[in-house]
């Protein structure tokens, strides 16, 4: 038997389900594709493709030590893999592959052509569940999808109640020698690498490990009362780890019961732990429902909105020059670490459909194309939320006040003036919204729009709909 364990977000050798049951058996190799124009058309950020590279980097050195070797392919888009594949296994004399499953609508309609070919040559393909917590899809007493986030919530912590979550083995060391420089994948990845903040993603599996543990025993407990605070490092920043899989959700999961055993707290209630459980949330809102992976809104009456096309204020919007300081430090966040506090993702994205009244889905694409932590998913579900037309979103009318929401959560203006420097000598009231003769000397843009206009206008478009469907 020659096994091959076919590697996607899935980056990781501890608790990987595909390379743990593989290498129960000698002979077990593993291959990652290189796929830049899909990445591209996926609108996957630069920043998470060189972060990716790295990773795939220490992923070899890790598999070295088990004697397992990594191949690395390339490929043009998914529809070019079957056939690589194919010849791949065809080369190496491979009997069996592995992979855990994904859910997006191109990754199955990829997988599903992967083992009609590999089929044809008798080949055996070994699907794994996908990378959730809670792998099979969850039904309400009727068995229908749940279209609201907190009965699912409390369908899910029974469930994982009722199934211990185990960590699967590390693979077995094999019988097999294998010659990392031989191997040589730094030097492989360089014509695909992108630049990153490699000073704010480490990449390598001990730090990574330190990270995660520091947030559980430090901040885990204090998550509820810090983790709307921007300019404090309230949060776990794990989420880049999580995109990835460098990091599984079963580990995470059994280093949360761990901790709160140690600190006489309930895992059940963890706030932090909730996080994980919308992860499961969104994933499997898009395998119930395919039209989530094709930019459609789950709510179909909200198609027929008629957002604006206004690219002047579309711009100033990326670029934080909207003339609303909280919004304008979020967006250069985003644009200068790859990464965006919650939040502030959830301001940007309210601010952006409500009060700018743009579609969704180009602030959708924006993330994706920026953000080093980018889940299709969870992105989708979020933007969705925001914008009032996806599931459990939030009501129309709730529209996020930009000024409240920075003079709430940014008290001080501190998160402001370390990203938006020109206001840094303002004190903490004007901070929020600076007044002409302010915004003048420090060469800040007037508002693009004015808030109490435009969040008549979208409130207005929201109740046509209403009233028409």
């Amino acid at each position: 038997m020659n096994n091959l364990v076919w590697l996607r977000n899935d980056l990781r050798v501890e608790d990987n389900p595909a390379l743990s049951y593989a290498a129960k058996n000698d002979n077990t190799e593993v291959v990652f594709i290189v796929c830049e124009q899909q990445w591209q058309q996926h609108n996957e950020a630069p920043q998470k493709i060189g972060l990716k590279a790295d990773v795939l980097v220490d992923v070899a050195t890790q598999l070295a030590q088990f004697n397992i070797p990594l191949h690395v392919l390339h490929c043009d888009d998914f529809n070019d893999c079957p056939a690589l594949l194919l010849a791949f296994c065809q080369h190496q004399k491979t009997t069996d592959i592995w992979f855990n499953l994904e859910i997006p609508i191109d990754e199955q309609v990829r997988d599903k052509a992967v083992i009609e070919a590999l089929n044809s040559i008798h080949v055996t393909s070994h699907p794994c569940d996908w990378d959730l917590l809670l792998p099979k899809p969850i039904y309400n007493q009727q068995g229908l999808p749940f279209k609201v986030f907190t009965p699912f919530y409390k369908s899910w912590l029974k469930q994982l109640e009722a199934t211990p979550q185990h960590v699967v083995p590390t693979p077995k060391v094999q019988n097999q020698s294998v010659n990392l420089a031989q191997q040589n994948i730094g030097q492989k990845v360089l014509s695909w690498k992108k630049p990153y903040r490699e000073d704010l993603w480490k990449i390598n599996t001990i730090q990574t490990e330190k990270k995660m543990h520091s947030f559980l025993q430090h901040k885990m407990h204090s998550y509820i009362e810090s983790r709307n605070i921007p300019a404090i490092a309230g949060t776990s920043t794990l989420s880049p780890y999580l995109a990835l899989g460098m990091i599984g959700p079963r580990h995470l999961f059994t280093m949360v019961q761990l901790e709160c055993a140690a600190q006489g707290t309930d895992w059940r209630t963890n706030d932090w732990l909730r996080e994980l459980a919308w992860r499961d949330f969104y994933k499997q809102l898009m395998w119930h429902f395919p039209l989530l992976s094709k930019e459609r809104a789950f709510k179909a009456n909200t198609e027929v909105i008629i957002w604006s096309q206004d690219t002047h204020t579309f711009n100033a919007w990326c670029n934080g020059k909207t003339g609303f300081p909280i919004v304008d430090a979020a967006m250069r966040q985003l644009q200068q670490t790859g990464w965006m506090h919650n939040r502030l993702r959830m301001i940007t994205a309210s601010f952006l459909t409500k009060i700018l009244f743009i579609d969704w889905r180009k602030g959708e694409q924006f993330f994706m194309q920026n953000l080093i932590d980018g889940d299709f998913a969870s992105n989708n579900g979020g933007w969705q939320w925001s914008a009032s037309t996806g599931c459990d979103s939030a009501p129309y009318f709730r529209i996020f006040n930009p000024l409240r929401q920075s003079e709430k959560f940014d008290p001080n203006g501190d998160f402001i003036r370390r990203f938006v420097p020109e206001l840094a000598s303002l004190d903490k009231k004007n901070i929020h919204n600076p007044n002409q003769q302010q915004r003048e000397s420090t060469h800040y843009p007037n508002p693009v729009v004015d808030y109490v206009t435009a969040r008549k206008y979208a409130i207005l478009r929201f109740e046509e709909i209403i009233k028409t469907r």
